[in-house]
């Protein structure tokens, strides 16, 4: 059921008096929306603009802290950001775009309770409108991997694995079934991009650690495997860097199979294109992503690959009073030398987005000349584990230590509020002071489960 929705009209207990100004609708809480969001409260006065955020989840995710979050290095809390506490001056409504109705200024988002109760969905109705939606996982219609295959874009997936790891070191510690204590030591990562070789390399130094205090898993025992359908991995960080993190992980014994796909996973046997069959129990899906779904859902233009067409004001082509940035925006890059060239879809390019599209909306709504987004590649980084790391930084490539050093400082300043770096900074330095922590909470999953035990009689049995 569909109910109207705006920021006079709706009802709660947190409402907040009728104001008025311009309604800026802001669809997304990642960086393009969290940045936007805040750069917008602080620069427009009070009465001016409504702002209002839609986002599924009510906190910001720094992805690229990740992996080291599913290998304990750092705690889950201080990966994500909650928004209410930033954009005090902004409304949020925890739901997900589901359409844009940009003719009429309205957008379709669900609600987590509706008229009868349960679930519903929403009209907003908006003046501007910031489409920063994210990215969502690409999948293939392979046999099984809807069933078996595990995601990497979410706090709760990353602790997800890491509690997954840790369990199937334990059942390969308590079983004496061979065929039972192979699969749960085999870890299979699809996708040779930043999240698959980070989250691998990080979940393989823990889990090197941890067997360490396992009597019968040694380090030789688990099988960690890497299938890149490509002919290198890393490709931010360049041909020649990119092959020596081929080295580094190989000599690690963890085996990277490049110009090879995933053909199926049923019954939990992974059969690659170049016909190895692997039974195992992980499987980690990072072979890319494709813009969400709420674009198709809109009538606004898109390109052949489903983002937003956009100018390098970061307004969206041909349309008045819509805005995009990140993932979901196809944005000029007009320091590029050959033209059509278009900006990357990453952190770098969405943080720095985010201010100039803040500044060209408060510019639009006081009648000023909009400004282009211009901001050159500065390069990337990549952590391989602790202390390895690979860099192509304004044109020099940087490995091992350094590179590790530089991945880290480098996120650690982009990370929002000086209260998350001083955190995770301190995270670090007592990891370096103290053992790592190698504990599964896979429970935390099901929190119900032991109480129904004890109130059914029936313990659940777990995947």
């Amino acid at each position: 059921m569909t109910a109207p929705f705006s920021p006079e009209t709706t009802p709660g207990p947190d409402q907040e008096p009728p104001r008025t100004g311009t309604r800026i609708l802001v669809v997304g809480g990642g960086y393009v929306g969290l940045y936007t969001a805040l750069r917008l409260q602080r620069k427009l006065k009070d009465g001016e603009a409504e702002i209002t955020v839609v986002t599924p989840d009510p906190y910001m995710t720094y992805q690229p802290f990740l992996p080291e979050a599913a290998a304990g290095s750092i705690s889950p809390r201080h990966v994500v950001v909650p928004l209410r506490r930033l954009l005090d001056r902004c409304r949020i409504v925890i739901g997900e775009a589901l359409a844009v109705n940009h003719a009429e200024r309205t957008a379709t988002v669900t609600t987590l309770v509706g008229p009868e109760g349960g679930p519903g969905t929403a009209e907003i109705a908006y003046d501007e409108i910031v489409l920063a939606p994210g990215s969502v996982s690409r999948t293939l219609p392979i046999p099984g991997l809807a069933d078996h295959g595990i995601g990497f874009k979410s706090i709760e997936e990353a602790i997800g694995l890491r509690n997954h790891v840790l369990e199937q070191m334990d059942i390969a510690s308590s079983t004496r079934d061979p065929a039972v204590r192979d699969a749960a030591l085999t870890f299979i990562f699809v996708g040779g991009g930043y999240a698959g070789v980070e989250a691998l390399a990080e979940l393989e130094d823990m889990a090197r650690y941890a067997s360490r205090y396992y009597h019968n898993v040694d380090r030789d025992d688990m099988s960690w495997i890497l299938v890149e359908a490509a002919d290198r991995i890393l490709p931010e960080v360049g041909d020649e860097m990119g092959r020596y993190a081929i080295r580094e992980l190989r000599d690690r014994n963890i085996d990277v199979r490049l110009n090879t796909r995933l053909d199926s996973c049923d019954h939990r046997v992974a059969v690659l294109s170049d016909g190895a069959r692997f039974p195992n129990r992980t499987l980690v899906w990072t072979a890319g992503v494709k813009p969400n779904p709420v674009l198709a859902a809109s009538d606004l233009p898109l390109n052949d690959r489903g983002r937003l067409r956009c100018t390098a004001q970061l307004t969206v082509e041909g349309t008045a009073h819509a805005w995009a940035a990140g993932d979901s925006a196809a944005v000029p890059d007009v320091t590029a030398d050959a033209p059509g060239k278009e900006c990357a879809p990453n952190a770098q390019h969405a943080v720095r987005q985010a201010k100039v599209l803040a500044e060209n909306i408060i510019a639009s709504l006081h009648g000023r000349e909009l400004a282009n987004y211009e901001h050159a590649y500065a390069g990337s980084v990549a952590s391989l584990g602790l202390h390895k790391g690979v860099a192509h930084i304004y044109g020099r490539k940087v490995k091992g230590y350094p590179a590790w050093f530089m991945h880290r400082a480098y996120h650690l300043s982009r990370l929002p509020t000086f209260n998350r770096k001083a955190k995770v900074l301190a995270e670090w330095t007592l990891a370096g002071l103290f053992k790592r922590e190698i504990v599964s909470l896979g429970s935390l999953e099901h929190p119900r489960a032991e109480f129904e035990w004890a109130a059914r009689g029936d313990r659940p049995q777990r995947d």
